[in-house]
């Protein structure tokens, strides 16, 4: 893991930040975030904590690359075809920062294995695209008192928010309830999506983790952004967590 002293330049803009400075620069080494998908949302939240110096990032992603992912999953390209995307991405993040510690989980992030990945790590960033990992994520972060960022993305639009323990904050099922039926599920394989739209909501996802880290700024805590890039239009929707949501009101703020 590396300190400030080896190379400061790589870092300086961002030291230069007085919500920054050298003391959130080194905390920001010591911390860990996990991103749960390597794909759209992921290969941006990825690749700009790389660089902001986290010292160590979790890639956890059972899938290969497809000629279909090169629209917006930025760090794979066409040779990269048929790798595993967890080893794709390593290969471009150790180009952009080799002073960072990378682990990689080429499995699916189900319930017999997420309260373990989550337990060694800081902040945990949501960036998969289905919900039955949405739900699975938010309920199992919420329950270990693990701080996460959700993103989804559809079309020209995308959405996030962040929780927080001890912040009596809403959960993502204080948001949408329950898992929608099969019946109005999207197909997302035949789904468009404009590829920089899961770019712009991946950079907010790393955004909010380096705050979350540092201390710096407002979370998105019960607050929901949602970005319409067709019409380029940002609404903030105020929520809050709800007494009978099925899972946090049962945790303790």
């Amino acid at each position: 893991m590396h300190t400030l002293s080896d190379k400061p330049a790589r870092y300086l803009r961002q030291i230069a930040l007085d919500e920054i400075g050298e003391a959130g620069q080194a905390r920001l080494a010591k911390q860990s975030v996990l991103i749960i998908g390597a794909g759209g949302l992921g290969s941006a939240s990825i690749y700009y904590l790389a660089a902001a110096g986290i010292g160590t990032l979790g890639l956890v992603d059972p899938d290969q690359v497809e000629m279909s992912n090169l629209n917006r999953q930025i760090l794979h390209a066409t040779r990269d075809i048929g790798r595993r995307k967890v080893d794709s991405a390593v290969e471009k993040v150790r180009r952009l920062n080799p002073e960072i510690t990378l682990k990689t989980y080429p499995q699916k992030a189900d319930a017999k294995t997420l309260v373990t990945l989550i337990a060694d790590y800081d902040f945990i960033i949501d960036a998969t695209d289905n919900f039955t990992a949405r739900y699975l994520i938010s309920d199992t972060c919420v329950k270990a008192r693990k701080a996460f960022s959700h993103a989804g993305v559809s079309g020209f639009c995308g959405q996030t928010f962040t929780y927080v323990p001890g912040k009596a904050a809403g959960c993502y099922r204080c948001l949408f309830f329950d898992r929608p039926s099969e019946e109005v599920l999207p197909d997302k394989a035949a789904g468009g999506i404009l590829g920089a739209v899961a770019g712009t909501l991946g950079t907010i996802q790393a955004t909010e983790a380096v705050k979350f880290l540092t201390t710096a700024g407002d979370l998105l805590v019960n607050r929901l952004w949602v970005y319409d890039g067709k019409r380029m239009t940002v609404r903030l929707i105020a929520f809050k967590k709800r007494d009978a949501c099925s899972v946090c009101s049962s945790v303790d703020v």
